[in-house]
Protein backbone atom coordinates (compact mmCIF):
# COMPACT_ATOMS: atom_id res chain seq x y z
CA UNK A 1 0.00 0.00 0.00
CA UNK A 2 2.88 2.11 0.63
CA UNK A 3 4.72 1.59 -2.22
CA UNK A 4 1.90 2.44 -4.59
CA UNK A 5 1.16 5.90 -2.62
CA UNK A 6 4.81 6.78 -3.35
CA UNK A 7 4.56 5.44 -6.75
CA UNK A 8 1.26 8.04 -7.16
CA UNK A 9 3.34 11.04 -5.90
CA UNK A 10 5.98 10.25 -8.22
CA UNK A 11 3.81 10.11 -10.74
CA UNK A 12 2.24 13.47 -10.14
CA UNK A 13 5.57 15.14 -10.11
CA UNK A 14 6.57 13.53 -13.08
CA UNK A 15 3.63 14.62 -14.58
CA UNK A 16 4.46 18.58 -13.60
CA UNK A 17 7.93 18.07 -14.72
CA UNK A 18 6.73 17.31 -18.25
CA UNK A 19 4.64 20.46 -17.86
CA UNK A 20 7.63 22.60 -16.96
CA UNK A 21 7.72 22.31 -13.38
CA UNK A 22 11.30 22.61 -12.02
CA UNK A 23 10.32 22.89 -8.54
CA UNK A 24 9.05 19.23 -8.96
CA UNK A 25 12.23 18.20 -10.53
CA UNK A 26 14.47 19.03 -7.58
CA UNK A 27 11.85 17.29 -5.29
CA UNK A 28 12.64 14.01 -7.57
CA UNK A 29 16.77 15.24 -7.56
CA UNK A 30 16.68 15.50 -4.01
CA UNK A 31 15.13 12.21 -3.52
CA UNK A 32 17.68 10.43 -5.67
CA UNK A 33 20.43 12.57 -5.39
CA UNK A 34 22.12 10.38 -2.27
CA UNK A 35 21.77 6.77 -3.47
CA UNK A 36 22.87 8.16 -7.12
CA UNK A 37 26.14 9.65 -5.47
CA UNK A 38 26.86 6.57 -3.81
CA UNK A 39 26.49 4.52 -6.89
CA UNK A 40 28.50 7.04 -8.78
CA UNK A 41 31.73 7.46 -6.51
CA UNK A 42 31.53 3.18 -6.25
CA UNK A 43 31.31 3.35 -10.17
CA UNK A 44 34.01 6.53 -10.90
CA UNK A 45 35.55 6.18 -7.39
CA UNK A 46 36.23 10.24 -7.21
CA UNK A 47 34.03 12.54 -5.25
CA UNK A 48 34.54 15.42 -8.29
CA UNK A 49 34.48 13.29 -11.39
CA UNK A 50 31.48 11.46 -9.51
CA UNK A 51 29.24 14.55 -8.75
CA UNK A 52 30.17 16.05 -12.26
CA UNK A 53 28.91 12.74 -13.93
CA UNK A 54 25.55 12.61 -11.52
CA UNK A 55 24.95 16.45 -12.65
CA UNK A 56 25.27 15.17 -16.49
CA UNK A 57 22.88 11.94 -15.30
CA UNK A 58 20.03 14.46 -14.08
CA UNK A 59 20.58 16.78 -16.88
CA UNK A 60 19.59 13.70 -19.16
CA UNK A 61 17.25 12.47 -16.82
CA UNK A 62 15.55 16.17 -17.09
CA UNK A 63 15.48 16.29 -21.01
CA UNK A 64 14.65 12.70 -21.56
CA UNK A 65 11.42 12.48 -18.72
CA UNK A 66 9.21 12.85 -21.72
CA UNK A 67 10.58 9.50 -22.84
CA UNK A 68 9.92 8.13 -20.20
CA UNK A 69 7.04 5.69 -20.70
CA UNK A 70 6.30 4.05 -16.60
CA UNK A 71 6.92 0.85 -18.22
CA UNK A 72 9.56 0.55 -15.34
CA UNK A 73 9.83 2.17 -12.33
CA UNK A 74 11.09 5.67 -12.25
CA UNK A 75 14.04 4.61 -9.83
CA UNK A 76 15.45 1.89 -12.27
CA UNK A 77 15.08 4.41 -15.06
CA UNK A 78 16.63 6.84 -13.60
CA UNK A 79 19.22 4.58 -12.38
CA UNK A 80 20.27 3.42 -15.74
CA UNK A 81 20.75 6.64 -16.94
CA UNK A 82 23.52 7.44 -13.88
CA UNK A 83 24.71 3.90 -14.53
CA UNK A 84 25.85 4.62 -18.24
CA UNK A 85 26.32 8.30 -17.43
CA UNK A 86 29.58 7.61 -14.71
CA UNK A 87 30.79 4.43 -17.03
CA UNK A 88 30.97 7.11 -20.07
CA UNK A 89 32.76 9.96 -17.94
CA UNK A 90 34.79 6.51 -16.01
CA UNK A 91 36.08 5.44 -19.31
CA UNK A 92 36.59 9.33 -20.68
CA UNK A 93 38.39 10.53 -17.17
CA UNK A 94 40.00 7.86 -16.20
CA UNK A 95 43.62 8.91 -16.90
CA UNK A 96 42.80 12.09 -15.33
CA UNK A 97 40.98 10.42 -12.28
CA UNK A 98 43.92 10.60 -9.12
CA UNK A 99 43.21 8.81 -5.89
CA UNK A 100 45.28 11.90 -4.16
CA UNK A 101 42.74 12.10 -1.33
CA UNK A 102 42.02 9.36 0.74
CA UNK A 103 38.40 10.13 1.62
CA UNK A 104 37.54 11.27 -2.04
CA UNK A 105 33.82 9.73 -2.37
CA UNK A 106 32.93 10.40 1.67
CA UNK A 107 30.71 13.33 2.27
CA UNK A 108 31.81 16.04 4.62
CA UNK A 109 29.23 15.05 7.39
CA UNK A 110 30.63 11.40 7.40
CA UNK A 111 33.98 12.78 8.06
CA UNK A 112 33.15 14.85 10.70
CA UNK A 113 31.98 12.24 13.01
CA UNK A 114 34.46 9.64 12.66
CA UNK A 115 37.68 8.97 14.64
CA UNK A 116 40.75 8.49 12.64
CA UNK A 117 40.94 5.20 13.19
CA UNK A 118 37.04 4.36 11.72
CA UNK A 119 38.50 6.81 8.52
CA UNK A 120 41.22 4.64 7.85
CA UNK A 121 39.50 1.70 8.31
CA UNK A 122 36.37 2.41 6.73
CA UNK A 123 38.70 4.18 3.35
CA UNK A 124 40.59 1.20 3.55
CA UNK A 125 37.71 -1.62 3.04
CA UNK A 126 36.21 1.03 0.60
CA UNK A 127 39.68 1.19 -1.63
CA UNK A 128 39.94 -2.89 -1.06
CA UNK A 129 36.34 -3.69 -2.34
CA UNK A 130 36.73 -0.89 -5.40
CA UNK A 131 39.43 -2.14 -6.16
CA UNK A 132 38.51 -5.27 -6.59
CA UNK A 133 35.11 -4.30 -8.38
CA UNK A 134 37.17 -3.16 -10.73
CA UNK A 135 39.37 -5.83 -11.72
CA UNK A 136 36.14 -7.96 -12.29
CA UNK A 137 33.65 -8.57 -15.42
CA UNK A 138 31.40 -5.49 -16.07
CA UNK A 139 28.09 -7.20 -15.52
CA UNK A 140 29.47 -8.90 -12.45
CA UNK A 141 30.07 -5.83 -10.79
CA UNK A 142 27.71 -4.05 -11.91
CA UNK A 143 25.27 -6.27 -10.38
CA UNK A 144 26.71 -6.37 -7.38
CA UNK A 145 26.57 -2.30 -6.89
CA UNK A 146 23.30 -2.72 -7.88
CA UNK A 147 22.36 -5.54 -5.45
CA UNK A 148 24.24 -4.35 -2.36
CA UNK A 149 24.82 -0.39 -2.89
CA UNK A 150 21.58 -0.14 -4.12
CA UNK A 151 19.39 -2.68 -2.59
CA UNK A 152 17.94 -3.17 -5.51
CA UNK A 153 15.77 -6.67 -5.79
CA UNK A 154 16.31 -9.40 -8.79
CA UNK A 155 12.82 -7.78 -10.61
CA UNK A 156 14.24 -4.06 -10.01
CA UNK A 157 17.83 -4.97 -11.45
CA UNK A 158 15.99 -6.38 -14.45
CA UNK A 159 14.86 -2.91 -14.92
CA UNK A 160 17.82 -0.60 -14.67
CA UNK A 161 19.80 -3.56 -16.82
CA UNK A 162 17.40 -5.62 -19.13
CA UNK A 163 18.86 -8.24 -18.05
CA UNK A 164 16.64 -11.74 -17.31
CA UNK A 165 16.09 -13.18 -13.98
CA UNK A 166 18.27 -16.27 -14.64
CA UNK A 167 21.57 -14.52 -15.77
CA UNK A 168 21.08 -11.94 -13.17
CA UNK A 169 20.97 -14.52 -10.42
CA UNK A 170 23.68 -16.63 -12.06
CA UNK A 171 26.32 -13.34 -12.70
CA UNK A 172 25.56 -12.27 -9.16
CA UNK A 173 26.79 -16.20 -7.74
CA UNK A 174 29.26 -16.02 -9.99
CA UNK A 175 29.94 -12.47 -9.04
CA UNK A 176 30.02 -13.43 -5.19
CA UNK A 177 32.53 -16.24 -5.61
CA UNK A 178 35.12 -14.18 -7.57
CA UNK A 179 34.88 -11.39 -5.52
CA UNK A 180 35.78 -13.57 -2.86
CA UNK A 181 38.75 -14.97 -4.31
CA UNK A 182 39.85 -11.95 -5.51
CA UNK A 183 39.65 -10.47 -2.24
CA UNK A 184 41.49 -13.91 -0.59
CA UNK A 185 43.62 -13.23 -3.36
CA UNK A 186 44.26 -9.40 -2.01
CA UNK A 187 44.45 -9.97 1.47
CA UNK A 188 45.30 -13.55 2.33
CA UNK A 189 43.90 -14.92 5.98
CA UNK A 190 43.01 -11.01 6.51
CA UNK A 191 39.72 -11.21 4.70
CA UNK A 192 38.02 -12.04 7.55
CA UNK A 193 39.39 -9.57 10.08
CA UNK A 194 38.56 -6.78 7.40
CA UNK A 195 34.81 -8.12 6.79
Amino acid sequence: MRKKKRNKEEETLIKKIKRGDTSAFAQIAEKYKDVSFSLACSIIGDKAAAEDALQEAFIKVYYNLAKFRGEASFSSWLYRIVINTCYSAKRKYSKEIIDSDPYRCQSEDQLKYQTYEDKYFTNERTQIIDSVLNQMKYDEALLLRLYYLLELNIKEIEEVTGYKSSKIKVTLLRARKNLKQLLKKSLGNEIESLF
